[in-house]
């Protein structure tokens, strides 16, 4: 009776939506209404608890995370439901000193930069807002595309910058002794391209990666050149996260998640190595119809995966 019941909800949900959207366009609720709404969809992923699943799969086994842009901590936007962290080793690449100090308790923590070679990098620090220092300098002229004020423009100004020695994201692993590594995620304000060149042999069962479509910053890489090397890389998109329009249609960045082609052999290849942990990260970024899919594809027989029902997409 409670499945009908809320089967029923849906398909009322899905009829009365186009007239609420109707009444929402003579209001003049702009597009940031609907960018917010959208924003909060990814909220619904918290509903859901596959705890004892995920114990299920990866029978105390760590998902070796690699968080390149660590301020704040690992997962530090929530881009998944923080309840699942305690599944995670978290490598945090933190390269400013005094940062880097507030997370030394992680049992991986590398104070270095990462870039497509070994090299020393200027790192422009903005002191009023840390988590928007970069390799790249802001560039001013963009500010009102980013909806930043003229009277916030000093929070955007370099306030220092300090020479940062690098190293490729494979050769700061094997430093560590890690020769896996399940999620990469690369946050760095416009470095992801040069970071991505980097990835030698490692090939990660989900990529969260921010992509700069119009960056504030001067001379950051077009992001097609990022996706396009990740393609090259045996990568799909499955999903992205827009972190908004901000003062115009013109799209800023957005979060982009991918994963290896499951469509050929080489990206079957990498997930079927490793498919409990792959299962695991779709689980816990909520890709629940996918999974299902790719699971079916391959041959994965698992009842518990199989009754999921996908409450917040369909």
């Amino acid at each position: 009776m409670k499945s009908k019941i809320f089967k029923f909800s849906k398909s009322l949900v899905k009829i009365l939506l186009p007239k609420i959207f109707k009444i929402l366009i003579k209001l003049k609720l702009n597009r940031r209404v609907i960018n917010f709404l959208h924003e909060k969809s990814y909220d619904s992923n918290s509903k859901y608890n596959f705890t004892s699943l995920l114990e299920k799969f990866l029978e105390k086994n760590k998902i070796i995370a690699l968080d390149v842009g660590a301020q704040g901590g690992f997962n530090s936007d929530a881009f998944f439901p923080k309840k699942y962290d305690h599944f995670f080793e978290e490598i945090l690449i933190e390269p400013i000193d005094f940062e880097a100090k507030k997370i030394r308790d992680k049992k991986f923590v590398i104070n270095k930069g990462l870039w497509s070679e070994k090299v020393k990098k200027k790192l422009y620090i903005l002191d009023n807002r840390l988590g928007s220092s970069s390799m790249y300098e802001p560039n001013e002229n963009s500010f009102d595309l980013h909806d930043i004020r003229e009277k916030k423009y000093g929070d955007y100004k370099v306030t220092r910058s300090i020479d940062v020695e690098c190293n490729t994201l494979a050769n700061q692993l094997a430093e560590l002794n890690i020769n896996n590594l399940d999620y990469l995620k690369i946050d760095t304000q416009g470095s992801e391209l040069e970071i991505l060149k980097g990835l030698g042999k490692f090939r990660p069962l989900l990529i969260k990666i921010e992509a700069h479509f119009f960056s504030m910053y001067k001379n950051v890489p077009s992001w097609n050149k990022l996706t396009n090397l990740l393609y090259e890389l045996n990568y799909v998109l499955i999903d992205w996260k827009g972190i908004g329009n901000h003062a115009t249609r013109i799209p800023a960045e957005a979060d982009l998640i991918f994963i290896p082609n499951f469509d050929n052999k080489v990206g079957k290849e990498i997930i079927m190595q490793n498919k409990n942990k792959f299962i695991s990260l779709m689980l816990i970024f909520g890709q629940l119809k996918l999974l299902q899919i790719i699971i079916k594809r391959f041959g994965i027989n698992d009842e518990e995966l199989a009754k999921i029902e996908d409450e917040y997409f369909n």
